[in-house]
């Protein structure tokens, strides 16, 4: 018989899973740890509409970075 421990494990899995379905039905390209570093966050008190402007603010960083370095002559 499976003790309580895992089946919170299994669980959690399942949750998982069906959320990175609907992630990639949306297309967020957030993978399985993403999503459970975020899922963890939210659960310990993280504001989801803040959690998702961080995520996409630090895309935004991440895309421009190359860029500027690139016009700075730097990087190459």
């Amino acid at each position: 018989m499976p003790s309580q421990p895992d089946d919170k494990r299994q669980a959690a899995r399942e949750v998982i899973d069906i959320l990175h379905e609907i992630s990639i039905l949306l297309n967020t390209a957030l993978d399985r740890t993403d999503l459970s570093l975020c899922v963890s966050l939210i659960e310990n008190g993280v504001n989801p509409d803040a959690l998702a402007m961080i995520i996409q603010d630090l895309r935004k960083e991440a895309t421009a970075a190359p860029q500027l370095t690139n016009e700075n002559g730097l990087g190459e």
